[in-house]
């Protein structure tokens, strides 16, 4: 634990749905929900108008449409989180070398490391310099806890939604941590609070009260010995700025169980494939290839087998894959299907009885694709095209109009909105969905945009200036009285007015969340 609060956790405020708020004019102070639109889709995030229904991250889309029927569900633009991501990422690595990101929008810095001077005011200052840097940078807020540990400085994050900032002072971490919920703390799931509930264990402060005796006996030595330390506030883990990934994975969710083996098979193919991608792209190599199948009654089966050496190599995965395939029963039907690799390693161990194996079925598989693409060319010579599939929110553009977003599609035709962030609300057209004037288009920056005269930033609302104390053991927003508050437990600074009513509920997805 340090003696001053020079870990800072950042926090992105709604970080999918506020980026779409900014990109698109027409959506701000409305609800919005990021996430899958299907009949099986689960929301990645909520606008915190949206979070006023009881819509939350990570819930089916389906419930949230009852709970919110008038909020734009928008299918996630991950290019634009990206590159809003990379810029914050930037941001932080200006302050110190240490950065741990944990999401596209949540990431650890250690700002001793950074030079930061280690006491409470040099900290804070840093915090709330960072928040003008993203909101003037990227159009966007995030929330800052300051904290002498990890865990406590996450908390303090939370505690600070939405677009605020949380100092908790080193010494009055038990004060702050006893009132609240066990269900605080980090790795304490549903399952452990039940543990702990029928112990007769609710809040941190009963936590640490029952003794670490208690709660090695209830939940095992690893656990409880842990457990009973964050119940005390103490956090020695330090902000590492690479964080090691344990596996990469890929996985899709079928709108309609898949009951066909045949179908089955190529959507493993295919995802084996995407997770080489992966792998490639982070430069790895991996030794156990898994796959995962959820049935159409929910029940979900991983299968494993560990080759002889690390490998990238895609014949090798999925030949692995179809493996495991074989020992799983899909005639019921499968409502999910994934794959990915694990026991990573930075080199490749060539697998020579593997690719003896394979080599000629991969020369087969060639030919085999090779005599579809031909059957199909000649199918297109013969048939019309097909029309293409407008999702809600992706950009487009058109020849006359210029850029906008899909507001939806249906019956062969789909609605336009043209607009852009630095613009007021644009107009709504409507076009065949195969009209030849329009195409998919690329995200728009969501500040300064070019040659528009416009604003440096979105207008996202008034300007934050004067700072109001808040209590970080409250997770409601503070009152809306002129008179602050000043509490012993921490130091607090939020902003006047809050672009919500209710608390940051997700992690990040993922992105995540996220």
């Amino acid at each position: 634990m340090r003696r001053a609060p020079t870990i800072l956790h950042l926090d992105m405020d709604a970080f999918y749905a506020s980026a779409e708020q900014a990109a698109k004019p027409s959506l701000r102070g409305k609800p919005v929900v990021v996430g899958g639109i299907g009949p099986r889709g689960v929301v990645s995030t909520a606008s915190y108008e949206a979070r006023v229904f009881g819509v939350r991250s990570a819930m089916p889309t389906a419930q949230a449409r009852r709970l919110c029927p008038n909020a734009a569900y928008l299918t996630p633009r991950f290019t634009l989180y990206r590159r809003v991501s990379d810029q914050v990422m930037e941001l932080l690595h200006a302050l110190s070398p240490l950065v741990e990101p944990l999401s596209l929008d949540e990431a650890f810095v250690d700002l001793e490391a950074g030079g930061t001077e280690a006491d409470t005011a040099a900290a804070r200052a840093v915090g709330e310099r960072l928040r003008r840097d993203i909101r003037r940078t990227t159009g966007l807020t995030g929330s800052v806890g300051l904290a002498g540990a990890k865990m406590l400085a996450k908390i303090a994050s939370e505690q600070a939604k939405p677009d605020g900032l949380v100092v908790i002072e080193p010494g009055t971490e038990r004060d702050l941590l006893g009132p609240m919920t066990v269900r605080t703390l980090p790795g304490v799931g549903p399952a452990t609070a039940e543990t702990l509930r029928r112990a007769g264990i609710h809040t941190i402060a009963e936590t640490a009260e029952a003794g670490e005796a208690e709660l090695v006996r209830l939940l095992g030595k690893a656990h409880g010995t842990g457990l009973y330390a964050m119940a005390l506030g103490r956090d020695e883990r330090p902000v590492v700025a690479e964080r090691d990934a344990k596996s990469i994975s890929v996985e899709d969710t079928f709108d309609v169980d898949l009951t066909d083996r045949t179908r089955v098979r190529a959507e493993v193919t295919r995802l084996a494939d995407r997770c080489v991608e992966r792998l490639r792209a982070a430069g790895r190599s991996g030794r156990t290839v898994v796959i995962k199948v959820r049935n159409y009654d929910f029940s979900t089966l991983t299968r494993s087998e560990t080759l002889r050496g690390p490998t990238d190599d895609p014949s090798v995965v999925r030949e692995a894959a179809a493996r495991l395939l074989d020992l799983v029963d899909t005639t019921g039907g499968v409502r999910l299907l994934g794959v990915g690799v694990t026991g990573l390693a930075d080199f490749t161990q060539e697998d020579l009885f593997a690719q003896l194996a394979t080599e000629k079925a991969a020369e087969e598989e060639a030919e085999r694709e090779r005599r579809v693409a031909a059957e199909a060319a000649r199918e297109a010579a013969d048939e019309p095209e097909r029309p293409r599939r407008w999702l809600p929110g992706l950009d487009v553009i058109h020849e006359e109009h210029g850029a906008g977003w899909v507001q939806g599609s249906g019956v062969g035709r789909v609605t336009v909105r043209f607009e852009q962030p630095w613009s007021g609300p644009g107009r709504v057209r409507t076009f065949p969905v195969d009209d030849p004037a329009l195409r998919p288009g690329e995200p728009l920056p969501l500040v300064g945009g070019p040659q528009s005269g416009g604003p440096t930033e979105p207008p996202t609302g008034p300007a934050k200036e004067d700072p109001v104390q808040k209590d970080p053991a409250q997770k409601a927003p503070a009152p809306q009285s002129s008179a602050p508050a000043t509490l012993p437990n921490s130091v607090s600074a939020r902003a006047a007015s809050e672009p919500g009513t209710g608390p940051e509920t997700e992690s990040g997805a993922g992105m995540s969340s996220r």
